[in-house]
């Protein structure tokens, strides 16, 4: 079958490098991509939010599948466009999709289906939130009820820094992501990721990772999108994993389908855990980045299976066969980076770095020119590697990071350290 991916990171580098090892690709585009997706398949430029000229391109391209990696398409209804096509699509409706677009929404969600999540209050303007903040208190989290790629989540230790975040949101820092904000109790304990497919109907477990968000070492300094992550997560246990299906993602997917917005495609649920238990820290609409990685490097060629039986209804037949394996990814990302950092920096060495089913580098933010390869974005490179155990996945993804020559990098040494 010919099958199209929207991306252009790292989480759409893993998604083609399973689906090409599949023998139901004949054909793989992926638009954008980048330059490691260009090694393993063909790179359209296409505007991925539009959601005419996906469908034009899929069916001038005779696309039988089509899978959407960030969220941003799926919040512009790309999914549904395709679905009235009638092309095979993995990934939710707008409407379901809020459940990651609008942290509201997901609140009220919870509210109903009387999932544990952290007790919150809703503001539009800045003068009341700044006035809860100063009756609650600190520690706080402050978050922009819209998409804002990850970055619009404050986790305040002080009240200083809660009332600046909500002067920032309603200031514009996150565009229209922060007109409306979410203020929520601070939850103590360890944060892992939950990771199921559900098509509408049956919740199908794919697996549990654990990333890391702050950008330096010893979970030092500010926000990321994600520094590396590693799968299993340890502290998610059978009998964890089992409470938070039955009280947190089951009863969310009976309200969603209640509400007559099936929710079709992966659910990544965030989870806070203490004391044996989980509560819902956020829902994302779409694999994790980068613990997509970790999750493809384990998962291998059925991805593409198990897509495939989400998209067409047909999960309650799907298993998924794991090996008791581990796999750890490390994020090399442009000095500077969450903040301002340099682009077109040259990385040398990648293509000497072995390529198989235990080592692989997949590229987040890469170009070519001119034969050289090109750091094109804040997260450029995700070594990853599998391993009996989690200490040699991580020995075999730093001995990947320690081939690659890019001066401009900067990169955490301490990836998987809450788990070894």
């Amino acid at each position: 079958m010919n099958i199209l991916i929207l991306g252009s990171g790292g989480r759409e580098h893993a998604l083609a490098w399973a689906a090409s090892q599949n023998p139901k690709c004949d054909r793989l585009i992926v638009a954008p991509g980048n330059a490691g997706m260009a090694e393993i398949a063909d790179c359209a430029a296409l505007d991925i939010e539009d959601r005419n000229a996906v469908v034009s391109f899929a069916e001038e391209a005779a696309i039988d599948f089509v899978i959407i990696g960030p969220e941003a398409p799926l919040a512009a209804g790309v999914a549904d466009r395709l679905r009235e096509a009638g092309i095979l699509c993995f990934g939710p409706s707008a409407a379901a999709a809020q459940l990651e677009a609008s942290k509201t929404f997901t609140k009220q969600v919870c509210d109903a289906a009387g999932a544990p999540t952290a007790a919150y209050a809703h503001f539009t303007e800045a003068a009341a939130a700044r006035a809860y903040i100063e009756a609650q208190g600190a520690p706080i989290v402050v978050k922009a009820d819209g998409l804002a790629a990850g970055k619009g989540v404050i986790v305040a230790m002080t009240e200083a820094e809660a009332l600046a975040a909500v002067d920032d949101m309603f200031g514009g820092a996150f565009g229209g992501a922060g007109a409306e904000v979410v203020i929520e109790e601070f939850m103590t304990g360890e944060e892992a990721s939950y990771f199921v497919l559900c098509d509408g109907e049956t919740v199908l477990p794919i697996g549990t990772a654990q990333d890391h968000k702050r950008a330096f070492d010893g979970d030092k300094g500010p926000n990321t999108g994600g520094m590396g992550a590693y799968s299993p997560a340890p502290v998610l246990t059978d009998a964890i994993a089992q409470q938070a299906l039955d009280e947190i993602i089951r009863p969310s997917m009976d309200e969603m389908a209640k509400r007559g917005m099936p929710y079709q495609g992966v659910l990544y649920a965030g989870l806070m855990i203490e004391n044996g238990r989980a509560r819902l820290v956020e829902y994302n609409a779409r694999f994790g980045d980068p613990e997509c990685q970790v999750l493809m490097m384990r998962l291998g060629a059925q991805a593409l299976d198990l897509m495939l039986a989400c998209a067409e209804g047909e999960l309650a037949e799907a298993k998924v066969n794991w090996a008791e394996d581990h796999a750890l990814t490390v994020v090399l990302a442009a000095e500077g980076y969450p903040g301002s950092y340099e682009k077109g920096t040259e990385i040398r060495g990648v293509e000497d770095l072995p390529e198989d089913s235990a080592n692989m580098v997949f590229h987040a933010g890469t170009r070519r020119e001119g034969g050289r390869l090109l750091a094109n974005g804040g997260r450029v490179l995700n070594a990853t590697a599998r391993g009996a155990s989690l200490a040699e996945a991580q020995a075999r993804a730093y001995a990947l990071v320690d081939g690659i020559d890019w001066p401009e990098s900067m990169v955490r040494r301490d990836i998987g350290w809450r788990a070894l």
